[in-house]
Parts: C-alpha cells; sequence; structure tokens
C-alpha cells in the first residue's frame, strides 16, 4: 500500500473513485474510467486495492470518518452557551473543508441501490443523532426533549441536502438565529453571531434582520 510513483498510490485512486462519485453517482466508480482519468495502466490499480468492491468500501470509510467525525467534533467543541454550541453545529454544515454536503448527497444516492451502504448510512444516522442528543443533554435538556431537538436539527440539515437547497449564504445567515432559538430555546447573543460571520467569512453588516 506504500508504493507510489507510475503506479500512483492509494490516495490518488480514492481521490479520483471521490470525484467520480459526487460527479456522477457510484455507477462511474470503475477501474478503467478512473485509470484513464489519472491516466495510469489499469493493472495499476491492483497494487493498492483487490478489486472495485474494495475500493468503494474505502470510499465508504472515508464518507464516514469526514462527515461523521466532523459533525460529532462539532457537537463536542468548546462553547461558552448553548447558543453558540449549537452555532458550532450549525457551522460544521456550511464549512464544506468539514462536513461534505456534496459527499453527502452522493452517498445517500448510492444507498438506494445498495443494501449495504443503507445500513452503514442508518448507523452513521445514529451515532449523528445520538452525538447532537449528548451535546444537548449536557446543556440541561432531558433526554426526551433532548432527542426531539436533535432529530429536528440533523432532519432539517439532512433535508437542505437532500433536497440540494439553492439557498444563499446571506438567506441561511438572516434564518440561523431562529433555528438556534427553535433548536435551543434561546436566542444567540449578537456577539456570538459575529464570532460566527466571521468565521465563516460572511459580512454581518449585511446581515440585515440576522
Amino acid at each position: 500500500m506504500n508504493e507510489t510513483g507510475w503506479r500512483g498510490s492509494p490516495e490518488i485512486w480514492l481521490d479520483a473513485a471521490y470525484e467520480a462519485l459526487v460527479e456522477g453517482g457510484v455507477e462511474a466508480v470503475k477501474i478503467l474510467p478512473l485509470a484513464q482519468r489519472l491516466k495510469l495502466a489499469r493493472t495499476s490499480f491492483y497494487w493498492f486495492f483487490k478489486d472495485r468492491d474494495e475500493l468503494l468500501g474505502a470510499l465508504a470509510d472515508r464518507w464516514a470518518g469526514r462527515n461523521t467525525g466532523a459533525l460529532v467534533a462539532a457537537t463536542q467543541a468548546y462553547a461558552e452557551t448553548e447558543s453558540e454550541a449549537m452555532l458550532n453545529v450549525i457551522g460544521c454544515f456550511l464549512d464544506p473543508a468539514a462536513f461534505d454536503a456534496r459527499f453527502e448527497f452522493a452517498v445517500r444516492s448510492w444507498a438506494l441501490r445498495s443494501p449495504e451502504m443503507t445500513g452503514r448510512i442508518a448507523m452513521a444516522d445514529r451515532d449523528r443523532i445520538a452525538a447532537l442528543t449528548a451535546m444537548l443533554e449536557r446543556w440541561g435538556h432531558a433526554l426526551l426533549d433532548a432527542d426531539v431537538r436533535a432529530r429536528t436539527i440533523y432532519l432539517v440539515q439532512i433535508g437542505y441536502i437532500s433536497l440540494q437547497s439553492n439557498e444563499t449564504l446571506a438567506e441561511r445567515m438572516r434564518r440561523i438565529p431562529t433555528y438556534v432559538e427553535i433548536y435551543t430555546g434561546q436566542k444567540p447573543q449578537p456577539r456570538e453571531l459575529a464570532r460566527f460571520h466571521a468565521r465563516h467569512g460572511y459580512a454581518s453588516d449585511n446581515a440585515g434582520a440576522a
């Protein structure tokens, strides 16, 4: 797995598989087209992966590690208030370097054809909702209340991804304070919103009602 050079590397093949998946779906993740994309011999693939199924397994692992990992980390990030903790979570979904919405959409589309991926998504959904629930419990919500709020947060976000919402950043930023209030029962403070806007490169003086 450490071979490099003319054969490429595991990471190069996996990167190409990722691009093929998000551009064309799982049917586009095939060895010969990937080799052509990389300008490598088809046989070089087998230095790193036993077959296409092993590549797809590595791709699924990358998705779980990246997206589930990013969301769990956001639920555990430092926050002075509950509303700031919720902004950490929302910010995770706004940052493609953290939670990759294109990857998420592609994997969920893949699962429509794959019972194995359907199972992996169900497991990821449980883990993500559990992390959100645990975060809310840490801020004093009773278990049932935390569970329902966590599901509301998560299902809204997956809805954004599944519907491929074209909402602009300005539109999202205007709505975020109300989302935070609905999710937590608390309004975010102006200083919290200012820090949040700065982290996401948004000019708060354009935020209008936000």
